[in-house]
């Protein structure tokens, strides 16, 4: 299958989730043998058009990030790319509504993948994507609600979740050194105050904990622990490479997650497979909960008070290093779900 990619940005103009989520389908999809071109902004050095890597050949629409002039010349350069799919991502939505338009005359079915709204992008212009592609994917029921609200018909939306190495959670390494864990960026939507409240109700419980990640919010989240006398107990990772998130996750009781704002929980769905106990507090603004919802190693807290009763209950219970039921997230399982979606519209298409 020849797919046409449709970003502005790429992981060579700064790594973010949605980016990082894009390029993992399109080298898998290169991967089972499908072609890939992924039309953008040239960040390569010269003046030729295009650049292979990877197997994903990258064109370069406009030389430099300029999403009007990108959304302005993209369909030339679907037409020249001649795909039999189209996968956009809804940010800038200028490209994701020129993509559409573009495909409807091209006779080629537009699939965007809605990572999360982004500020700086207009509603008006998220219902013209909603509105325009001809099949929606999300990461959670979370942005799958969101995205019906701006017009999408819940039929057009589907959810194609985060993806993990099974195989990776399965053979490596236990690291046994703490008993709960924290791993997310630490930004202003982080809330580690919960996390950090929870543990303080401890202080006469033998327990270590650890704070994977890095971010603007690090500074506060350790000057917290230090006014909670817990510093001593409370382990700074930073950044730390997944092998070895892996690892800590394996060897951990439990994984909390507090953040308010979340797409999708990706290192909690790590966690989870890696056998820990969910600890998440509900928020509006996050899917997490939706990996723990109905599972026994879970568990909905809504103050530090239950998260420490929570806490307390997990580390009683059995040590896991891997759940099998999260091997329905592997790699392969969840590119299975997104040729899925590009067949249906494909065969939609050949319907009209």
């Amino acid at each position: 299958m020849r797919v046409a990619f449709v970003s502005l940005f790429t992981t060579h103009h700064g790594e973010t989730s949605a980016r990082v989520r894009t390029r993992r389908t399109a080298r898998q999809l290169v991967d089972r043998g499908h072609d890939v071109t992924w039309l953008c902004a040239a960040w390569w050095d010269g003046d030729h058009d295009t650049f292979s890597a990877d197997g994903i050949t990258y064109r370069g629409v406009v030389a430099e990030p300029s999403p009007t002039r990108f959304a302005a010349k993209l369909p030339l350069a679907l037409r020249q790319a001649d795909p039999e799919v189209v996968h956009a991502v809804n940010s800038p939505p200028g490209a994701a509504i020129s993509a559409s338009a573009a495909g409807t005359l091209l006779r080629r079915p537009v699939v965007v993948d809605w990572w999360a709204d982004r500020d700086e992008d207009s509603p008006a212009s998220y219902r013209r994507v909603a509105g325009g592609a001809d099949t929606v994917i999300t990461p959670s029921r979370t942005v799958k609600t969101g995205v019906r609200e701006y017009g999408a018909a819940g039929d057009a939306v589907r959810v194609v979740p985060e993806s993990i190495d099974f195989d990776l959670v399965e053979s490596a390494p236990v690291d046994d050194r703490f008993d709960v864990v924290y791993s997310r960026r630490l930004d202003r939507h982080a809330n580690v105050e919960t996390f950090l409240l929870g543990l303080a109700e401890l202080r006469d419980r033998d327990w270590e904990a650890a704070i994977i990640g890095d971010g603007p919010e690090r500074a506060a989240v350790e000057r917290a622990a230090s006014d909670l006398r817990i510093d001593d107990r409370v382990t700074f990772l930073g950044e730390t490479p997944i092998e070895d998130r892996v690892s800590v996750f394996k060897g951990a009781h439990a994984i909390a997650r507090t953040a308010t704002r979340e797409a999708f929980a990706t290192d909690l769905l790590w966690a989870l497979a890696c056998g820990c106990v969910g600890l998440v507090e509900y928020q509006a603004g996050s899917s997490a909960h939706e990996l723990v919802e109905g599972r026994e190693r879970g568990r909905l807290v809504t103050s530090p008070q239950e998260f420490a009763t929570a806490f307390v209950e997990a580390s009683e219970r059995p040590h896991r290093t891997v759940d099998d039921a999260f091997a329905e997230y592997d790699h392969d399982a969840v590119l299975d779900s997104y040729l899925d979606c590009y067949r249906e519209a494909t065969a939609e298409q050949g319907l009209l």
